[in-house]
């Protein structure tokens, strides 16, 4: 049998207590829709949301990775054992206040802030990896919105354009099987994003506890 440290384990049972309020945060927001315009029920529909979710976290690493080894340099931290704790607690800790006061916050650049934080503290600003994370985190950050008002603007444009002469009944019809493929698509690529991100802190986790080598760390993907 391995020796497990109970530190390790305590970390794994953190990171996943994060995963439960990352989708008590977000996973909602796939579904939202679909339950208040009726098209599924609220029971459905959370089913729904948590088979995808769960499916689209197998569905790629490379969100895994940037989160393992490109916010911080793992060789820096390798001797750290309660680095990791550190992150996960203040991620969970602006989670809970987050939906406290109803804050439409980010999981994400919590978790990411926090792994960030407890890196400089351990090691110092040279810690970081400043490349990966003004491509993979501050860009986006900017972008993303933008990209997504733009692309929704056209599509709508789109779609009144195209149903401008239909009837009612026929619209509503025909949306609502669109709806529940979007609703569906959404929570297969939040799976695919947000549950990836504690599968990277449980590899990085195995890495500084000397549970798995820092070479196959480093070819992981």
């Amino acid at each position: 049998m391995p020796d497990i440290p109970i530190l390790l384990v305590i970390i794994v049972v953190v990171a996943l207590v994060f995963d439960y309020t990352n989708g008590a945060h977000d996973s909602a927001n796939a579904i939202a829709s679909v339950v208040s315009t009726k098209v599924l029920t609220p029971k459905a529909a959370v089913i729904m949301a948590g088979v995808l979710n769960f499916a689209g976290a197998f569905l790629g690493t490379h969100v895994a990775e940037t989160i393992g080894k490109g916010i911080v340099r793992p060789e820096m931290i390798i001797g750290c054992h309660t680095l990791l704790l550190a992150s996960l607690a203040g991620a969970i800790c602006w989670n809970f206040l987050s939906l406290y006061i109803g804050l439409p916050s980010s999981s994400s650049h919590a978790l990411i802030g926090g792994l960030m934080g407890s890196g400089i503290v351990y090691s110092g600003w040279s810690s970081l990896e400043y490349g990966s994370i003004l491509e993979k985190v501050i860009v986006p950050l900017f972008l993303s919105p933008l990209a997504g008002f733009i692309a929704g603007y056209i599509i709508m444009l789109g779609l009144a354009w195209l149903t401008c002469r239909f009837s009612y009944t026929s619209t509503n019809s025909v949306f609502k099987k669109l709806q529940l493929i979007a609703a569906a698509f959404m929570a297969l690529s939040h799976g695919m994003n947000d549950a990836q991100k504690t599968m990277g802190i449980i590899a990085l986790a195995l890495v500084i506890f000397h549970q798995i080598p820092t070479l196959i760390y480093s070819g992981l993907g």
